[in-house]
């Protein structure tokens, strides 16, 4: 029977067996150790697989990632049924991402042969123009109090709660005044209605 790791050293001298059975069956953040564990020993061979078989970095942090988050919920789901073979499990599973990868990459480049003379090309030029005189107009007619939680949630980036923390509001209300300031000021921007 396995006892549960009590520490990052216990989890560093257990074997990639042992740490997949400890995983096995155990709920998110129950074996956290052994995750982590496992995953140092078994993603650097996986960035090796995709480097190998994807020859890009970003496609082989990208599978690292993918691989070991299947692993681990696999693990904690028991649908791994030989945890002593968890190295030959992540391989497969590395050989049928690769696969997915390469299939879709192929679908990609056969539907851009075909309909890429069909494709507008995007114009950057064409980009929506903002009128900012007519912005800041519009902010200048809100009310004081719409003004000021619309500055202090957009420019300042603030939350709810420290808007209404600052202001004496409950982050509800802030969140009503939010609501109607913008509103306000969408229809003053498009030339709807005016503001009071």
């Amino acid at each position: 029977m396995l006892r549960r790791m009590d520490s990052l050293s216990d989890a560093r001298t257990a074997s990639e067996a042992d740490l997949a059975r400890l995983i096995l069956g155990a709920g998110p953040g129950s074996a956290r150790e052994a995750e982590a564990e496992l995953f140092r020993r078994l993603a650097p061979r996986v960035r090796l697989y995709g480097l190998r078989h994807l020859r890009e970095e970003q496609a082989a942090a990208d599978l690292v990632q993918q691989v070991m988050i299947l692993t681990i919920e696999q693990l904690r789901a028991c649908k791994v049924r030989e945890p002593d073979k968890i190295g030959a499990f992540v391989l497969g599973i590395c050989r049928l991402a690769v696969m997915e990868l390469r299939r879709g990459h192929t679908r990609r480049e056969r539907l851009l042969q075909r309909y890429a003379q069909d494709l507008p090309l995007a114009d950057p030029s064409v980009a929506p123009r903002l009128d900012q005189d007519r912005l800041a107009a519009c902010i200048e007619r809100l009310s004081a109090r719409e003004r000021t939680v619309l500055l202090m949630t957009f420019y300042e980036e603030k939350s709810a709660q420290a808007v209404g923390a600052a202001l004496g509001l409950t982050p509800a209300n802030v969140r009503v005044i939010r609501h109607r300031g913008l509103a306000h000021l969408r229809d003053c921007v498009s030339g709807g209605e005016e503001l009071p």
